[in-house]
């Protein structure tokens, strides 16, 4: 280490082994040895695409070559240096994933029927890799710790963000399933009965569902998906195990995690349905029992039918199934509350959340990633009504007030939230309670008027997006990176790198992450074999276009350049391999299964 001096050095080693339980000589050798770059599997390496028709209009997947990073000068404005390659030094290393949309599949407060009525509108209701949700998370966590040293300059993962839709239906079943994984615990997923998966998936009478175990006549089995016995047996029997991230992670909301299906609010008959035992599989019993049944605007017979139902105990078009209270559907702070219920390592406890947060009921926050980043936390999440978001007034404020404090300490700032400048466009609120939304247009200008915000990580559309925003004197700016998902294809998230190329600009590093699961499935149904599937048949979905997700070569491996937004010199080469050492300290730790004195 050439910035730290031996004795700076010595005390690093002694207080790092101290914290850690790691034995000096061991953490001394890692530290002095010269950094070399991660060993892992990225998109860098090897890709994957969608292949040849299988049957009918179904297709398998296939591996592609890699692809390097991509230089963007949108807000750089001119050539490069080609030398920056030899002097360049990292700043901060982290994850960045979005839209998980972990899915209890046999929860009855689900809306799977109502694709029945319209495919294209209620798409999200359904899709054929519903109960696979968590082996695709447990994946996409073993990637990412498979890539906890860089690829680009060997820097050590300091942290990692979730941005948004998390849970899928609000269920805090979901959302504690998302923090296990996440924490490196194992889990089932499974409701209702032990090991038994009971839903439309099963029943003969949800022609618009994939049968699995014969699909002969379903609509999926109509565009040729195979016949896969014992997969629903297999996705809710086994025990799921993530290797959990090995850094400290930060939460934000999603719509999914703030809404109803991400859109609605949530009627209290809806609650009491949700851990209740029964589940419909006919949209137009669903319809009048959750649209009209819970209406104020229903006709009297309409209301008079609801009240039968609920006193007889019928409810037509649906099935009884096993209550299970675990299915409680999320209040507004029970999202928050979820991330404080967690393990010691890698912590924080709250990710991001404080409890000043739990006491006020807001639902934003600020932190420090190391020494140099100030990352905001944003909830630009709708509670009233629209999948698509806005900032109100009050959070506004807040955040040009951090970043007033942010620029006096010389510190780089990020942005976090769930929407992108493309959804930041939502109005509904009450009249009861007024607040002024503000909206995409007004805060870009807002940050560009604040040159040490360098980016704003997001997700919500489901699709790799990189957007440059320039500001007017063409002198800067920062850049916009939208995530896709782990639901939907191409089920990618990324891991991003800060670094200071010392030439008075600086350059982000995005790297698409593909999860760990093999690209062709070859029938297994292990979890990474079901993970493997779950790929498989989202890149299946015939109402979207698949391929598009996955974004434009500017959208996906990039390296995103910029001019340094402050004077980076400033930044001594001691400052940095301090900041280094406690992140390869705490990944030795992690390595050793977390082991501190």
């Amino acid at each position: 280490m050439a910035g730290l001096s031996r004795r700076a050095f010595l005390a690093t080693v002694a207080g790092l082994s101290a914290a850690w339980a790691i034995p000096k000589q061991a953490l001394g050798s890692v530290l002095s040895a010269p950094a070399a770059v991660g060993t892992g599997t990225s998109t860098l390496q090897q890709g994957i695409a969608i292949g040849p028709i299988a049957d009918k209009q179904y297709r398998t997947l296939v591996t592609r070559v890699g692809e390097p990073h991509f230089a963007r000068l949108d807000i750089l404005g001119q050539v490069p240096d080609p030398k920056r390659v030899d002097r360049r030094r990292s700043l901060l290393y982290f994850g960045h994933l979005s839209d998980m949309h972990l899915m209890d599949a046999q929860s009855p407060a689900r809306l799977e029927p109502m694709i029945a009525m319209d495919h294209t509108l209620w798409g999200g209701a359904f899709r054929p890799q519903d109960t696979l949700t968590t082996h695709v998370a447990a994946a996409m966590v073993t990637s990412i710790t498979d890539l906890r040293i860089s690829q680009v300059t060997g820097a050590p993962l300091a942290a990692a963000f979730v941005t948004g839709d998390t849970a899928d239906m609000l269920s805090s079943l979901e959302t504690r399933w998302y923090v296990d994984l996440l924490d490196g615990v194992p889990i089932t997923p499974n409701s209702g009965d032990i090991g038994v998966y009971d839903g439309v998936q099963s029943w003969s009478e949800a022609y618009y569902a994939y049968h699995p175990e014969d699909p002969t006549g379903d609509w999926f089995g109509n565009y040729g998906f195979p016949a896969v016995p014992g997969l629903l047996d297999a996705a809710v029997s086994q025990e799921v195990k993530s290797p959990g991230l090995p850094v400290p992670w930060y939460g934000v909301y999603g719509n999914h995690d703030t809404v109803y299906l991400g859109t609605m609010g949530v009627p209290a008959a809806l609650r009491a349905f949700a851990v209740g035992d029964r589940k419909f599989f006919d949209w137009t019993a669903q319809g009048i029992d959750y649209v009209q049944g819970w209406s104020a605007e229903t006709s009297a017979l309409a209301r008079m039918l609801h009240v039968l139902s609920d006193n007889v105990g019928i409810h037509l078009g649906s099935k009884a199934v096993t209550p299970d209270p675990a299915r409680k559907l999320l209040q507004q702070q029970d999202f928050m509350a979820a991330h404080f219920q967690t393990t010691p390592n890698p912590g924080p406890v709250g990710h991001g959340f404080t409890q000043a947060n739990l006491d006020s009921g807001e639902t934003y926050w600020s932190a420090d990633i190391g020494p140099f980043v100030r990352a905001f936390g944003l909830d630009t999440c709708n509670q009233i009504a629209g999948p698509d978001g806005a900032v109100p007034e009050a959070q506004f404020t807040w955040l040009k007030q951090g970043l007033e404090q942010a620029t006096k300490e010389g510190k780089l700032a990020m942005l976090f939230s769930h929407h992108n400048s493309f959804t930041l466009e939502n109005d509904a609120a009450l009249a009861t309670e007024p607040q002024r939304l503000v909206h995409a247009e007004e805060l870009i200008a807002m940050l560009l008027e604040y040159p040490n915000v360098v980016a704003w990580m997001n997700g919500h559309t489901h699709i790799n997006t990189i957007t440059p925003h320039r500001n007017a004197a063409g002198t800067g700016g920062f850049w916009e990176i939208t995530t896709a998902s782990c639901i939907d294809y191409p089920q990618q998230q990324q891991v991003i790198e800060v670094v200071d190329n010392r030439d008075g600009t600086m350059s982000l590093f995005t790297t698409a992450l593909d999860h760990a699961a093999p690209a062709e499935w070859n029938g297994d149904l292990s979890p990474l074999g079901l993970a493997s599937l779950s790929r498989e048949l989202s890149a299946n979905d015939w109402v979207e276009s698949p391929s598009l997700r996955i974004g434009s070569v500017m959208d996906r491996n990039c390296e995103l350049l910029m001019p340094a937004p402050i004077d980076l010199s400033a930044v001594t080469d001691a400052a940095i391999e301090a900041a280094q050492a406690a992140d390869r300290a705490r990944i030795m730790a992690y390595e050793q299964g977390w082991s501190t004195s």
